[in-house]
């Protein structure tokens, strides 16, 4: 091979490969283009020194020497490169339509426009001209519209980002206490998560855009993540106050849980109670374990106080026994017939009632209650008598008689109600007072009587 045939080599500039558009079909690898030899001879000349000339319009260009070689093997090694040439513009056009990434298109057809206009090839070079610029100006068009969508997307991804920046910053401007954390916190690490799925993405931001997003965000969360720890860093020390506090309740009510002072321990208790509910929550698994052990001691206390009592009443009962028996011997002291007689028993019965002792506390107010209005009975009989000593008592007596009546009516009409409404409480209290007028009333009449 002459020199004249190594230069044409070497000045021969090397073409990219096509490379695959992210997300676009693969562009196939088109037929060879391969020229027939009878058809390139239309376009060229060989010398008998194996010189070859070109022809285009009419005239002929240099090509270049192949020696020692047939007219044929000379005209067939140039159509070679012209088919080189023709096959990448095949390429081209077909990555074109395929619409593929036209980035380096460009300098593709500058390559081998380059490479035509050195005319170190035969073919029909005008037709490969024509082709190159009909490419070029697809490429411009491919081009324009790829910057476009680029533009669109760019500006969609901006946004994107920028939603994750704002929402970044609006939870980073909360106040602490207003912030559920652990929802929140899942929130952001979402929004991190977000962030870099928007990263691994085709669309490329502006780097000094991305720059600026991204210190926005990473301030966004390095100040979220400093309140979350201020917050949880402050919790735990209310908390431990707070757990200070119960631990000190809880001591005090261990040290009662053995007190038979009833009483006054059970004082003690309701106040320890009032203060544990004025006291801060410590947190959920602590309070629920220092409820725990508050609780348990006033068990402690209380179940001891319901056994004693259950015992004092089970030692009572039997004194309930005997005064249910006197009181019956003190009612049949009614009416008052002889009031020096019933004075003279009604005295015994007290003695004998103290005597007895104690009643379980269920029947205290009922068993005590019904002795009095004996006693009442009694004592208004005493007074009516010292009355009828006293001249102006029988001048009052009509009118206390008929008071009474009016108040016996009264109460009649309280009882009404109370039984009306089903009031246990009410009707025994109006039960009460309405048989205490009466005895007395029949004592004043007795006694108004005695005035006749």
């Amino acid at each position: 091979m002459t020199t004249s045939q190594q230069s044409d080599d070497s000045q021969k500039t090397p073409l990219p490969q096509a490379v695959k558009p992210a997300a676009k079909p693969v562009v196939a690898q088109p037929v060879v283009h391969s020229t027939p030899l009878d058809e390139a001879a239309k376009f060229a000349r060989v010398a008998e020194d194996g010189h070859v000339f070109v022809i285009i319009d009419g005239a002929e260009h240099p090509v270049g020497q192949y020696p020692d070689a047939t007219a044929e093997e000379a005209l067939a090694y140039f159509v070679r490169k012209y088919d080189d040439v023709f096959s990448q513009l095949m390429l081209l056009e077909q990555r074109v339509a395929a619409k593929a990434p036209a980035g380096e298109m460009g300098k593709t057809i500058d390559a081998l426009a380059a490479a035509v206009a050195e005319r170190h090839m035969v073919g029909d070079i005008a037709l490969l001209e024509s082709r190159l610029e009909t490419v070029r100006v697809a490429v411009q068009e491919l081009s324009a519209a790829q910057r476009q969508a680029n533009e669109a997307a760019r500006a969609e991804q901006l946004a994107v980002r920028e939603g994750i920046v704002e929402q970044a910053e609006a939870m980073a401007a909360k106040r602490p206490e207003q912030i559920q954390w652990k929802t929140a916190s899942a929130a952001m690490n979402e929004l991190f998560e977000n962030w870099k799925a928007t990263q691994r993405s085709s669309v490329r931001l502006p780097r000094a855009t991305e720059d600026a997003l991204w210190k926005r965000f990473r301030a966004a969360r390095t100040t979220f993540d400093r309140h979350r720890r201020a917050y949880f860093s402050q919790l735990d020390s209310t908390n431990a106050a707070a757990k200070s506090v119960k631990e000190e309740l809880i001591a005090r009510a261990e040290a009662l849980q053995d007190s038979t002072d009833w009483a006054a321990t059970a004082a003690e208790y309701r106040k320890l109670m009032d203060e544990w509910k004025k006291s801060r929550r410590a947190s959920r698994k602590d309070d629920d374990q220092l409820w725990g052990r508050f609780r348990a001691a006033q068990d402690v206390f209380f179940q001891a106080r319901a056994e004693a009592n259950a015992a004092v009443d089970a030692e009572f009962a039997a004194n309930l026994v005997v005064k249910e028996a006197l009181l019956e011997e003190a009612r049949a002291l009614l009416p008052i017939n002889d009031l020096a007689a019933a004075k003279a028993k009604l005295d015994s019965i007290r003695s004998r009632w103290e005597e007895a002792g104690k009643v379980p506390r269920a029947d205290l107010q009922r068993i005590e209650s019904a002795l009095r209005q004996v006693e009442d009975a009694v004592k208004g009989a005493e007074e009516e008598q010292w009355r009828r000593s006293n001249p102006e008592t029988k001048a009052r007596s009509n009118s206390m008689l008929s008071q009474l009546q009016e108040t016996i009516a009264a109460l009649e009409a309280d009882l009404a109600a109370a039984q009306a409404k089903g009031n246990a409480k009410q009707i025994a209290s109006a039960q009460e007072a309405l048989d205490a007028r009466r005895m007395w009333l029949s004592t004043l009449e007795k006694s108004a009587a005695d005035f006749e």
